[in-house]
């Protein structure tokens, strides 16, 4: 049976305090966006001051393997933070390191900025050792915004208001190519160099790009230690109702049986059932799903972040940025921190709120497997006919066609992957598993999307590169060239797409129906695709009927 509490918040209605948790939670992911993705703007930076020759005629390149480092280091914390922060977010509560892991994003940014050394190697290990505990800091977002935003939200807007906590992405993906955009503006204006040259003051640059991700997240840092623990896990896990009904009543206005004589004393409620994790229960419970949710998230990861991680080296490859010898490089920072804030405003942002707009009308599932089919047609339409927009002729000199139409292309990619899985990819585990195990799934789950992200920023470096000596960077091996790898992209989404089917629709179900936590004896489960889409409705424990969107039936 439903305790009146959980009944209470799943029926309230939208209140002020739910926009407060959206950006107080929000801006944690716009820190996490500025900071993962603030790291391609500089590194075309680095290589020029830190591994150009005496001779200074030929801009300098990170090695393949420092660049790969770089970029990857914090994608491999990030996964391991959310490994452990969500299994911590269970054990001792969301609330209690909610605002560790904003303290770890704050010093480890400044550190990033601040990264010492007398030379090039030791500057690249400092930058690396800080950039790794960003990420463990960053990781520990994920599980514990997605599951705070979850138990919060009333049933009706559930879906939008995660969804909303997690657009904030987009905008941290904007700011930091506006940042990017105005220091180097800046810069290049008081200390002009002729290309390919880099001025000594551009040190500073890509310095006051990293710290700057220290900004947002100490402004929220306060607001995250006042944040009260969640009802669902104060009543479900730590069993103190009473509690529970006190701490919502400081934040919400919710009219529940709760709130008058039927205030259920701590250890009152029924038990439920408690398998673990590594049980056979929760395999035959939730098995099936956390395969779906892990296995599109991996398959999302790989495309997205190896193309948002490395589109600028896709836009010169095209011939939208100019090749570094015909720039300096405050120059090269600030084409393509523009060319990230133009692809930001115009697909990745729009992407995020299209799908908080409709999430709860058409669901998750359609709008994660429309995704992941766009995301297959967008790849397909750039690998194909990939040699009219880049050709070389008989004497190597290349030429572009159609550019606009390229980045048009690769721009409506961005929009469905935020349109589509990687929103969805987000909320739903917030929703299938149990309160006591809730932070641990989805931390899982995001994990093994980093573990995708990171096969994309250290494999996709490596196989774009040119068949043709040639045409490959200095310090690269033999790739099987963009075209090849865009193809590879292809059929990843493609296979994110079928996997997509082993996700249930959790649309306008209360999370303890999803989970199975207001089981009276019964067995009833969520099952995905695979296992019912032919039944039309479902039947909750409280006797409700359901929406079936094809993919939900009881047992």
């Amino acid at each position: 049976m439903a305790l009146p509490v959980l009944t209470a918040l799943d029926k309230a209605k939208t209140q002020w305090y739910h926009f407060t948790a959206i950006i107080i939670a929000g801006m944690g992911f716009f820190t996490d966006a500025y900071d993962l993705f603030s790291i391609p703007l500089v590194t075309k930076l680095l290589g020029r001051l830190y591994y150009t020759k005496l001779d200074g005629t030929t801009p300098g390149t990170l090695p393949a393997n420092v660049n790969a480092a770089v970029i990857g280091v914090a994608l491999c914390g990030t996964l391991v933070g959310q490994l452990f922060f969500g299994w911590l977010g269970d054990k001792l509560g969301r609330k209690k390191v909610y605002g560790v892991t904003l303290l770890l994003m704050v010093i480890s940014a400044i550190g990033s900025g601040l990264s010492f050394g007398r030379s090039a190697t030791a500057v690249i290990t400092t930058l690396c050792f800080f950039r790794f505990w960003l990420g463990f800091g960053i990781g520990g977002d994920y599980p514990l915004s997605a599951t705070i935003m979850s138990e919060y939200s009333n049933t009706r807007t559930r879906g939008a208001f995660i969804a909303a906590v997690f657009a904030m992405q987009g905008f941290g993906i904007l700011f930091a190519g506006i940042v990017g955009v105005t220091v180097s503006a800046i810069f290049n204006h008081f200390y002009p160099a002729p290309a390919p040259y880099a001025s000594p003051a551009a040190d500073f640059i890509w310095r006051i790009i990293l710290s700057m991700g220290a900004v947002p997240a100490a402004l929220t840092f306060y607001y995250r230690l006042k944040m009260p623990e969640t009802a669902r896990y104060t009543a479900l896990v730590a069993g103190n109702t009473k509690q529970a009904v006190i701490d919502m009543n400081t934040v919400l206005d919710v009219e529940s049986a709760a709130q008058g004589n039927e205030v259920l004393e701590p250890g009152s409620m029924k038990e439920q059932a408690r398998y673990t994790l590594f049980s056979r229960e929760f395999v035959r419970r939730h098995g099936f799903q956390l395969l779906g949710t892990t296995s599109c998230w991996f398959c999302l990861d790989i495309a997205f972040y190896s193309q948002t991680l490395f589109q600028k080296d896709v836009y010169a490859a095209i011939g939208w940025i100019p090749a570094a010898k015909d720039m300096t490089a405050i120059e090269e920072v600030f084409k393509i921190a523009r060319t990230q804030t133009l692809v930001a405003l115009f697909a990745t942002v729009p992407g995020y709120w299209v799908t908080v707009a409709l999430i709860d009308r058409i669901g998750r599932f359609k709008i994660q497997l429309q995704g992941f089919f766009f995301m297959t047609v967008f790849m397909l339409a750039l690998a194909i006919p990939y040699n009219h927009f880049v050709s070389y002729d008989a004497s190597g000199k290349v030429h572009h066609r159609s550019k606009v139409l390229f980045v048009v292309l690769y721009a409506l990619f961005f929009f469905f992957c935020n349109f589509g899985p990687n929103s969805t990819t987000f909320i739903v585990p917030a929703e299938l598993f149990p309160a006591r195990l809730r932070a641990t799934c989805h931390g899982i789950s995001a994990a093994a999307g980093k573990a995708g992200a990171i096969i994309g920023a250290f494999g996709f470096g490596y196989a774009a590169e040119s068949s043709h000596r040639s045409r490959d960077d200095a310090g690269y091996p033999r790739g099987i060239g963009l075209r090849f790898s865009l193809f590879c992209l292809a059929t990843v989404s493609c296979l994110g797409f079928f996997c997509t089917f082993l996700v249930p629709e959790t649309n306008q179900v209360s999370l303890e129906d999803l989970s199975g936590e207001n089981e009276d004896g019964g067995s009833q489960t969520v099952r995905s695709w695979f296992s019912d889409h032919t039944r039309p409705s479902v039947v909750s424990t409280a006797g409700v009927q359901l929406p079936n969107h094809g993919h939900i039936a009881t047992v």
